[in-house]
């Protein structure tokens, strides 16, 4: 700069010309011409003073660095904005500058520094149009001096950037994986028209030459979506490289040198982080804040879906659904129907009309509804909801014998297998009782005495020995034709006839 002041001077320019020319006060502009080239040198080369703005966080600044000296000046940012409420609004270069100050100052490495990957830059996508998800884990200093590896799901809308990170101590599977996915919708109000995704074990089963094979849980969640869901192919990164970027910003910006106080504060923690952060300063990429693109993008989302409404809405509540088919609310059980339990991670939603409360699924579908009990520790239940037991133990013992013929060795094999499957017995004789009658009777003699032999007591091997009895049986059966002599003795009397014989007159007359 303080050569082309004295270029312009040159040129005949005054200090008002120059002054509008190059941006500058003519304060500056006057010093700069007042000034020879050497003197101009010792000048620029003169310490620096620290920003005045931020002084008052020197300290913070300087044990944060000393702790963790690996912080980006973008971190340090945020733990600045996180911590002090009244944190002067300065430009994100100034508090570069400070960071820098404190490091050369006091010697603080940062270390080596991981080579970022290269991308190619794509078009951007219309608003609305796609999503990326990813997985990430990451170690996280606890309280004390152990570590706590966390798990954590992001979506990234690929037109605004907006972002999303959910947090879990537990490794994801299909089910918590649909959980983050509701979790998100709701966060973006809205869900996109195709969301990418990496073939990762907990979504997908098998690649299978480009007819993927979902994971049960995860296809019927997506036949009940609206988005369609696109994977990659395998070891091809470059197809997701906007949330395989988030999923670095998350580790590296937000997780690194935080300490680990429980799931619930971490997504908290997120929350506020994506809000400062995350979303809420300009995007290197697009030069855009993502939060003010969202506000964009939201428009053109598909609506939420039917769960996500309600999950949203504070008429319903998640419960979890406990192994006996109950939930708890407000110190009492209440039954559900048998075959609701799926797993630890299943919930209800719970509805409550003034004494009445009502038990939905996950699709909005009414399961059951209860009067409400005013006592403590009461289970309230509907008669529908029990088991049926109205087939004891003992009729279907009869009913299996008399298939098996009421033999001593069927009678046997029963005392056997009520003596070893003692918690299994209504089950093995429920099968047996549906799959004996497929079978012949001798071929169910046969597996009887096979099992007894082997010492073999289960329904389900019995059956499948007989079975194989009675398919080697009908390989080995043939039908024998029986043999037909075919020399035929001429009888006497054939010669006692003569073939009638045609007069040639007759023939020359139609002629």
């Amino acid at each position: 700069m303080w050569y082309k002041v004295k270029e312009l001077a040159l040129k005949g320019f005054n200090k008002s010309q120059i002054s509008r020319e190059l941006c500058l006060d003519r304060t500056t502009v006057r010093r700069y011409l007042g000034m020879e080239e050497e003197v101009f040198h010792n000048w620029i080369e003169q310490t620096r003073h620290l920003p005045k703005k931020l002084q008052g966080y020197y300290n913070y600044v300087k044990d944060m660095l000393e702790s963790y000296p690996y912080l980006s000046a973008s971190q340090i940012e945020d733990r600045l904005k996180e911590q002090f409420a009244n944190l002067p609004d300065v430009h994100s270069k100034t508090v570069y500058n400070f960071v820098n100050s404190i490091r050369r100052r006091h010697q603080i490495d940062k270390g080596k520094q991981k080579k970022l990957r290269q991308y190619e830059k794509l078009a951007e996508p219309a608003y609305g149009d796609q999503a990326q998800v990813d997985f990430g884990e990451y170690y996280m200093q606890t309280s004390g001096s152990a570590r706590k590896k966390v798990y954590f799901f992001v979506m990234v809308l690929c037109r605004s950037r907006q972002k999303y990170v959910y947090f879990q101590s537990q490794p994801f599977t299909s089910h918590t994986t649909v959980q983050a996915h509701e979790k998100a919708f709701v966060y973006f109000n809205g869900q996109p028209k195709k969301i990418i995704y990496d073939q990762d074990r907990v979504l997908i089963v098998d690649e299978n030459l480009g007819d993927l094979l979902l994971t049960q849980e995860f296809r019927s969640y997506c036949n009940q979506m609206d988005f369609e869901a696109v994977f990659c192919r395998k070891s091809d990164p470059e197809s997701k490289g906007k949330v395989e970027n988030a999923v670095g910003y998350v580790k590296h910006n937000f997780l690194s040198g935080r300490i680990y106080n429980g799931e619930d504060d971490l997504n908290a923690s997120a929350m506020g982080w994506l809000w400062r952060t995350g979303n809420g300063k300009e995007h290197s990429g697009i030069k855009k804040i993502p939060h003010q693109e969202w506000l964009i993008e939201r428009d053109y989302l598909l609506a939420l879906p039917v769960q996500c409404l309600a999950s949203k809405s504070n008429e319903y509540k998640l419960y979890t659904v406990r192994k006996d088919h109950t939930i708890n609310y407000k110190s009492n059980f209440y039954t559900l129907p048998l075959g609701t339990y799926k797993g630890a991670d299943t919930q209800v939603f719970l509805q409550q009309k003034q004494d009445d409360i009502m038990l939905f699924d996950k699709n909005m579908n009414i399961l059951t509804s209860h009067k409400l009990s005013l006592g403590k520790g009461v289970t309230v239940r509907n008669t529908d909801h029990v088991r049926d037991k109205s087939q004891s133990i003992a009729v279907l013992k009869t009913q299996v014998i008399a298939i098996m013929q009421d033999t001593p060795k069927a009678k046997l094999f029963m005392e056997l297998l009520e003596k070893h499957k003692q918690r299994y017995v209504r089950d093995n004789l429920l099968l047996l009782n549906k799959r004996l009658t497929e079978l012949e009777p001798e071929f169910i003699a046969k597996a009887i005495d096979f099992c007894l032999e082997n010492n073999i007591y289960n329904a389900n091997n019995l059956i499948l020995t007989g079975i194989h009895y009675q398919k080697q049986h009908m390989q080995d059966k043939k039908v024998v034709l029986p043999w037909i002599n075919t020399n035929i003795t001429k009888p006497d009397t054939i010669n006692l006839y003569e073939p009638q014989v045609s007069k040639i007159s007759t023939y020359e007359k139609v002629m």
